[in-house]
């Protein structure tokens, strides 16, 4: 490794060794020295947010197992155990639980082996009876007053979709406690660029992402940091809806 990607390296996993290091060695040198020193030091953004994105993008990607092998170092760059968590649960409403509950697996055995306790402490807001009213509520405060009475519009066919958008995507998990919205706008984009073939909900969220503070260049930031993990076509796409998005503010 460069001096640079060794010294990020051992922040991330002190006394630890890049487990590709003795049987793809080749392969270990350039994705470490690309991974903790080109990119990492390509832009300034900090390490606990940059740990969070990468964490949404695995999920988004399906990539358990190198997940698995992150967690432990975004612990230790300073994500908590309740982001972590957090990050886990808003990506069943953009992924599906049939593809987010490995991860749940994933989290509580390293949490486990750090002997932190579970459950942790709740972070939910609201009850059944104000879910969808909270939720709709969030969704204007992100999106604009344009989502004023989303929750009841559209074919009628259709409409309890739009309801369930508003209870359960925002009322259920963007109300929660342990992250903020500009936080939850930024797993959502990175969960939505990860898993590619969804960019019109992508251009939307990237415009949600720009009216709640994270503007166009955070987001050029989030997508550097996370191409090593989700490659170059689906980084590119992000790219384009990025630019999209501003292109309409």
């Amino acid at each position: 490794m460069t001096e640079a990607a060794e010294k990020y390296f051992n922040r991330l996993y002190p006394d630890g060794e890049f487990k590709l290091a003795s049987t793809d060695p080749e392969f270990a040198e350039f994705f470490a020295n690309f991974s903790c020193d080109e990119v990492v030091n390509q832009d300034d953004l900090d390490d606990r947010t940059r740990m969070m994105a990468i964490l949404a993008a695995l999920l988004g990607c399906q990539g358990i197992d190198e997940f698995r092998e992150v967690l432990p170092g975004a612990l230790n760059l300073g994500v908590t155990p309740v982001e972590v968590k957090e990050i886990v649960y808003q990506a069943c409403a953009y992924l599906g639980i049939g593809r987010v509950r490995p991860f749940f697996d994933a989290v509580n055995e390293v949490l486990t082996e750090k002997g932190i306790a579970l459950p942790l402490e709740g972070q939910a807001t609201t009850t059944i009876e104000d879910r969808v009213e909270k939720g709709e509520h969030a969704q204007v405060d992100i999106f604009g007053d344009g989502m004023k009475g989303f929750a009841t519009s559209g074919p009628e066919e259709s409409r309890h979709i739009n309801r369930w958008l508003s209870g359960n995507c925002f009322g259920d998990y963007y109300t929660r406690k342990g992250l903020d919205y500009g936080q939850r706008e930024m797993i959502t984009f990175c969960f939505l660029a990860a898993q590619g073939g969804c960019e019109p909900q992508l251009t939307s969220h990237a415009a949600g992402n720009m009216k709640v503070g994270n503007d166009k260049a955070f987001l050029i930031k989030i997508i550097s940091q996370c191409l090593p993990y989700i490659g170059y076509p689906r980084s590119l796409n992000a790219l384009r809806c990025v630019n999209e998005a501003a292109a309409r503010q």
